[in-house]
């Protein structure tokens, strides 16, 4: 029989041993987890395939529309706004700008689409339109159709998608900012604008390495100020965003940036 002293050093032993088992044994679930994960990174997807559910956000090009159909002139100078969201901005514009343009609205969330058509049949204009369509592989097939020419691009304070790698889904892409380039005619403009200086400086950047087709307008039209760092100080649509609205009430700055291209090249 073991004496009490023995017996004693043996169950603290086993309890000293005990808890280097455990975390060990934790510590391996979550790493074989991650490498079934990895291994099978569509498994969850032909689990439910029989669903058929489709996409949030359309990846595939989108149909242009037939252009006689939705514009009372299709032939009109046409403005188009990436990430319309409600439709307000573009609707405003086609009910009070003098301007004759057709105005388009693209947007990749569907019900505002759907509303946003919703007030302008109830509005009666015929110069203004709103597509459910992803920009970022639409522009060119649907813009390319189109029989007028594109006169003005606005993307107006996009989602931010602060975190790195979510960046790629930025709207603004150099996918986008080729088929922007190749449509817009001579002599028309493209606006930038955010209230977040990183996202503003992105997609300034981007249309910066293109000083061989476009200018800023600051550079063309004096009468567009802009500050030290080359933003644009006043808006030059006569109409804000709804995020302008928000963003100002909260004391953001707004930081806006237009180009005009000045020449033709390919890209």
């Amino acid at each position: 029989m073991a004496s009490p002293a023995t017996a004693t050093a043996s169950l603290c032993c086993r309890l000293v041993r005990l808890p280097l088992l455990v975390p060990y044994a934790r510590r391996r679930s979550p790493l074989s987890t991650r490498c079934s994960a990895a291994q099978s990174p569509d498994a969850v997807d032909r689990e439910y395939a029989d669903l058929n559910l489709r996409p949030l956000y359309p990846n595939e090009p989108t149909e242009p529309p037939e252009w006689k159909e939705v514009f009372e002139d299709p032939l009109l100078p046409l403005m188009v706004d990436i990430g319309c969201g409600s439709g307000r901005f573009l609707i405003w514009l086609a009910k009070n700008s003098g301007e004759r343009r057709n105005y388009l609205g693209l947007e990749i969330r569907q019900k505002l689409v759907e509303r946003s058509q919703f007030w302008v049949t109830e509005l009666g204009l015929r110069n203004v339109y709103f597509m459910f369509a992803n920009a970022t592989v639409s522009f060119n097939q649907i813009v390319s159709s189109y029989p007028g020419p594109l006169s003005l691009v606005s993307i107006l304070c996009p989602d931010p998608h602060f975190k790195k790698r979510h960046h790629k889904r930025r709207v603004l892409q150099s996918q986008l900012v080729d088929s922007i380039t190749n449509n817009l005619c001579l002599g028309g403009r493209v606006l930038l604008q955010s209230d977040v200086l990183e996202v503003a400086a992105d997609m300034r950047e981007r249309f910066d390495e293109y000083s061989d087709v476009f200018e800023h307008v600051d550079c063309i039209d004096k009468d567009l100020r802009c500050d030290n760092e080359g933003w644009l100080l006043d808006n030059p649509m006569g109409i804000r965003t709804e995020r302008e609205v928000h963003a100002e009430l909260e004391g953001a700055t707004i930081y806006r940036r237009m180009y005009q291209k000045t020449r033709v090249v390919s890209h």
